[in-house]
């Protein structure tokens, strides 16, 4: 029997996927998880073999939960509506990625294919956090690739975030929390809602109130609020006068 937490925040894909599930003798399903931090609190507790794990949630997205219970993981097969998070789904060694609305047939062959590989002793995933080189983004209609190194400032919009790069913009979903927190150390929040690569710093000025204008290497320039100033100002080795 191979030990299942379901994670998913809608209640209708929940029970969709407790009743096909149900009809199986081979996997156990141990709980079911509605939000972000109640997949990790029952993960620790639990130790399924198995996760069936949303990524838009509440409270964490799939990939924070993950990132959470660190070498607790158990291996991963992915459930979303949306297809341009795969590359990353993989990249933490997820079994499969369940793209909604998705069949019996389609979830019988994850699960089939998650049990031979759990019974056969298989090691489990290392979901630490990566540090990304590329990002999937839609553009003109198709699936592109940015490199991060690129990327000057990001920008949140609602539940995407602003890629900027020179004269261009891209539109990706996420969360700008979640996405500077793959991205590594040159990337650093200035804002609540912006965050900046330190190598296309090329100036900063005060303004009034504690807060300083960025100007970056493509000409462009973003305001740093003074929450974030003595911080920005220690990863630049600036002066608190400049």
């Amino acid at each position: 029997m191979i030990r299942t937490l379901i994670v998913e925040d809608e209640p209708l894909a929940r029970r969709r996927l407790l009743r096909l599930l149900g009809t199986r003798d081979d996997v156990e399903i141990c709980g079911t998880a509605s939000d972000g931090a109640q997949a990790v609190a029952l993960i620790e507790r639990l130790r399924p073999d198995l996760l069936l794990l949303d990524i838009q949630m509440p409270e964490l997205s799939g990939f924070e939960v993950l990132r959470a219970i660190g070498d607790a993981a158990p291996f991963v097969i992915f459930t979303t509506a949306y297809d341009e998070y795969a590359v990353r789904a993989f990249e933490v060694h997820a079994l499969d990625y369940l793209l909604k609305p998705f069949g019996a047939e389609r979830l019988h062959e994850a699960i089939e294919r998650a049990i031979a590989i759990i019974t056969r002793g298989a090691a489990r995933p290392d979901p630490r956090p990566f540090l990304r080189q590329r990002l999937m983004v839609r553009a003109a209609g198709r699936i592109a690739f940015v490199n991060v190194a690129e990327i000057e400032w990001i920008e949140a919009a609602d539940n995407y975030v602003c890629l900027h790069i020179g004269s261009k913009t891209h539109l990706m979903r996420g969360t700008l929390r979640t996405l500077v927190a793959e991205l590594g150390s040159r990337f650093m929040r200035i804002h609540k809602s912006a965050a900046v690569n330190l190598d296309a710093i090329v100036a900063m000025r005060s303004r009034s109130h504690g807060d300083y204008e960025l100007a970056l290497a493509s000409g462009a320039s973003v305001a740093a609020s003074r929450t974030f100033a003595a911080e920005l100002r220690a990863a630049l080795s600036v002066s608190p006068r400049v």
